[in-house]
């Protein structure tokens, strides 16, 4: 295969490098990082809040709307000890939410039960078969807490309040503002102005805040943020305002977390203790995950619930199995794509990828549109299709491409849909395929300029090898956490040659040591090995990490992309 032919399209203003100049600012940080917090739109007197965020600056839960009628219907449940089960999704976000919930009303002496639906016979979020299944299995409850659902679930609560049952909804989905269900309370920022950012789980912490305000506990909510920062970066919400601050915070209690599931998860992975978001997002989350993706998402709940040590390892030992399981799926329905891919899609003309097969697990295709988007930079949906011929798809898209838009503009095509601008499901009948591959391919074709379909690599500024070091990198970490709206930084490097031949990793991963000049700096480049790489010298694209192994910490280089060198503008 060769490498991606990505422009490389530099962020804003760009930033060049002054050789081994390592000249600080005011604020005793290097230039190259003010530049880069400054194209994070930081204006000079918040950067103190922004590279420290503190808890003590955690505004008033009370704005959120909703917030007053949950806290006053939980204490009537608390005082009257009624029966309170907790309702949530089976994603990282949901089992999170779940285990926050429970644990802060643990703390005030009530035992609630628990209910998660399964992915491939009741779906996502309340519906009428899973709330069926919930009373039988857990009798009816006297109040429904829901946690990352039921926002928009109408009649699912009016069906539920005919049958004497409270519901209080903490989500944080989009709402439709003009028809709401009939609730006690309807706990999301989305129906205000403040707190938009937050995820599921941590609009179930500011409840928890606002419990706490109302009437204090033995609880230590700060023991609770490893949970909070876990969800947030596996749920991909912006990295802003309270969730910088909760997921900085929270990742600082992961390293030393008391939660033995969580303990256990890192140890299963071998994790060092110092935990990072990429940690967070390539590790945990995906054994979280995977207990859903393999309809068994009760495992994964027990995992982060349990008090106990010898269950939690055996439980995160069982959700690595379902990670290699999730593995196996997604690596035998990449190959039967491509397959699909190499007799029917030339990657030259064809806008879109819309594949799908009888076979395929669907609890994995997003992991593979996700990898075939990447792949050919497409906007692509991967299908799984039941023995009924309905097909169940998930889409990711390419920037500037929204899904939501193109499944409105192919409706006729498909049996339902919805989701985000990147990413998104659909129901579709097996004999619709053709047809909504061809109307989809119009809709991006029609929606989009041939510039905005080629790929592209936006990185943030160039820099030598000279300029790298451990006390670059301490200065560096303060943009921690990275992900949704506070992006790794990409830096470019030029005139770069190898020191020794790369060396082949297992899974097509490279090992190199590069050379600029008189500095060498280790490089990993994940998947490198599926790429024809030019002769050196080279341009490289790259971010950078801290590497510990042996108790020795180094600067790591991970490359993103390469190309045939070219001398970078004066």
């Amino acid at each position: 295969m060769r490498a991606m032919a990505f422009r490389w399209i530099p962020r804003g203003e760009p930033f060049y490098p002054n050789g081994g100049d390592r000249t600080k600012t005011d604020n005793d940080f290097p230039e190259i990082l003010k530049h880069l917090i400054h194209q994070r739109g930081i204006a000079e007197n918040e950067i103190e809040a922004f590279l420290n965020p503190k808890l003590r600056d955690l505004k008033d839960p009370f704005l959120i709307p909703g917030m007053d009628a949950a806290v006053a219907r939980l204490l009537e449940a608390i005082d009257e000890k009624q029966k309170v089960c907790i309702y949530g999704d089976y994603d990282v976000d949901g089992i999170s939410s779940i285990t926050l919930m429970c644990k802060i009303l643990h703390a005030y002496g009530l035992k609630p039960e628990t209910f998660i639906p399964r992915r491939s016979p009741e779906g996502y979020g309340l519906s009428l078969a899973a709330i069926h299944r919930c009373i039988e299995e857990t009798g009816k409850p006297d109040l429904l807490v829901t946690v990352d659902c039921g926002t928009v679930s109408v009649g699912e609560v009016a069906y539920l309040k005919a049958q004497g049952v409270d519901v209080v909804i903490v989500d944080h989905h989009e709402p439709n503002l003009d028809v709401q269900p009939d609730c006690v309370a309807l706990v999301n920022p989305k129906c205000g102005d403040d707190f938009t950012y937050l995820c599921a789980a941590g609009v179930v912490f500011k409840l928890g805040h606002a419990l706490m305000k109302t009437r204090k506990t033995e609880l230590d909510l700060k023991e609770l943020l490893d949970l909070v920062a876990v969800a947030t970066i596996a749920d991909i919400v912006p990295l802003v305002g309270e969730n910088r601050l909760l997921v900085r915070h929270g990742l600082r209690h992961l390293s030393s977390t008391l939660n033995p599931g969580l303990r256990a998860l890192q140890e299963v992975t071998g994790m060092n203790g110092h935990v990072t978001s990429t940690d967070v997002g390539f590790r945990i989350g995906p054994r979280i995950n995977a207990a859903g993706r393999m309809d068994c998402p009760e495992d994964a709940l027990e995992t982060l619930i349990t008090d106990c040590r010898r269950s939690a390892g055996e439980l995160a030992k069982k959700l690595d199995d379902y990670n290699r399981e999730r593995q196996a799926h997604e690596n035998l329905i990449r190959k039967e794509a491509l397959e699909q891919l190499s007799e029917n899609f030339d990657p030259a003309v064809d806008p879109v990828i819309v594949i799908g097969s009888r076979t395929w697990h669907h609890g994995v295709v997003g992991i593979v549109a996700s990898r075939l988007m990447r792949q050919y930079y497409k906007p692509t949906f991967v299908i799984a299709i039941d023995d009924e011929g309905v097909g169940k798809g998930s889409g990711r898209s390419i920037e500037g491409i929204s899904l939501v838009e193109a499944i409105r503009a192919c409706e006729d095509q498909l049996l339902a849909g919805g989701g985000h601008a990147m990413a998104a499901g659909l129901s579709i009948r097996e004999e619709s395929l053709e047809g909504f591959r061809k109307m989809f391919g119009e809709y991006v074709l029609a929606n989009s300029s041939e510039e905005d379909r080629k790929p592209r690599l936006v990185y943030d500024a160039e820099i030598n090898f000279s300029q790298l070091s451990l006390d670059f990198l301490a200065s560096y970490e303060l943009l921690h956490p990275f992900g949704n709206s506070n992006p790794q930084p990409v830096f470019v490097a030029r005139e770069v040659g190898l020191s020794r031949p790369p060396f082949h990793m297992k899974n097509n991963h490279l090992r190199l040591m590069l050379r600029q000049g008189y500095h060498e700096q280790d490089a990993v480049f994940f998947g490198g090995g599926e790429h024809e790489l030019p002769n050196p010298p080279w341009d490289i694209a790259f971010t950078i990490d801290r590497n510990t192994f042996r108790g020795k910490t180094t600067l790591q280089i991970m490359i993103q992309d390469v190309a045939p060198s070219r001398q970078s503008p004066e």
